[in-house]
């Protein structure tokens, strides 16, 4: 079995390149969101504490089947923790057999910014160029990097309740984008936005903005709200929009649509990358793509993860169950 530690993901990215795995990535998200009905889907478990929530995510082909560890604890960077922290199995489905465990940290956030750039393919204006964060945790750069990956971004507002979290992400990616812009207010952050991300942390519900905030033709990704109770977008603009989640039975539990009804979606994204649905009609009306993270997404990263390192040679194989001369002799291993 193979394992994966966080230094064989950073060997993984350097040799790949970020942008060309993220590209990689998005494709195989494609891919595989296109072959939609051939998976084995659930919600993600749950399991709600004080802190936080500790969530299992599985998903399986025919194949191979994926499950991921997370949490999302908010306030565990007072601790000098990171607030979400994952890992992930992929298994042989004819075997039961797992194939690999890897670190999911890292990877859970590049996946989640593959996703983002996926929907707003399909969601956004073609010549978007003005991108908005707010939020600039952990998420940020990793968001912005995977939009600029499918579309020609030529400048960053950026809002955090942290200065010290703008800071960073202006650090981080100065060298990267040509005009970064820190603001004090959404209102600002948001008006001229061709495509906005809300990543906020709190678990709770806000409206971060209004549709009065925002430019006609606008696309939203909202990826903060998800749990029960954490919402960042208001009812009235969601009504007012195009709506696209990843898996409805998971999204009106944990998406900004919890405080709607299911007849608000328009569309799972799946149906508009097969066009079964169709995605942007016209350049003014404004899209929303209420993104809460779905197994499938791990189970993509999973096997693209699992194969390039095969092929390049990275990471350790471990003897993680008994290889037997009589597989019915457990106990002889003893």
């Amino acid at each position: 079995m193979l394992l994966l530690d966080i230094y064989a993901i950073k060997s993984l990215l350097k040799k790949t390149g970020l942008e060309k795995f993220n590209l990689q990535l998005i494709n195989q998200l494609e891919t595989d969101f296109s072959h939609w009905n051939e998976f084995s889907k659930t919600p993600r478990h749950a399991t709600h504490y004080k802190h936080g929530v500790i969530e299992l995510m599985p998903c399986s082909s025919q194949q191979r089947y994926s499950f991921k560890y997370v949490n999302g604890h908010p306030d565990n960077t007072k601790d000098g923790n990171l607030c979400v922290a994952a890992m992930g199995l992929l298994a042989d489905v004819k075997s039961g057999y797992p194939l690999m465990i890897t670190e999911m940290t890292i990877l859970t956030a590049i996946r989640t910014a593959a996703v983002t750039a996926l929907g707003a393919k399909y969601l956004a204006r073609k010549n978007a160029s003005k991108l908005s964060i707010i939020g600039t945790g952990s998420q940020a750069e990793f968001q912005a990097i995977a939009v600029n990956s499918l579309f020609p971004i030529d400048e960053i507002n950026i809002y955090d309740t942290d200065d010290k979290a703008m800071e960073k992400f202006y650090n981080n990616l100065s060298s990267q984008f040509k005009s970064i812009i820190k603001h004090t207010s959404i209102s600002n952050c948001v008006k001229n936005a061709d495509i906005i991300i809300t990543a906020t942390a709190a678990k709770k519900s806000v409206e971060l903005f209004s549709e009065s905030d925002i430019q006609p033709g606008t696309h939203i990704h909202a990826m903060g709200g998800d749990c029960p109770g954490k919402t960042e977008l208001g009812a009235s603009l969601l009504k007012n929009s195009r709506l696209v989640v990843e898996f409805s039975e998971q999204s009106l539990v944990e998406g900004e649509v919890q405080q709607l009804d299911a007849s608000s979606v328009h569309a799972e994204l799946w149906q508009i990358i097969t066009q079964t649905k169709p995605g942007r009609e016209n350049n003014t009306e404004i899209t929303i793509f209420d993104a809460v993270g779905f197994a499938l997404e791990d189970y993509s990263t999973l096997n693209l993860v699992y194969d390039l390192c095969k092929n390049l040679n990275i990471g350790n194989e471990i003897d993680l169950i008994p290889s037997l001369e009589d597989p019915k002799d457990l106990y002889g291993f003893l």
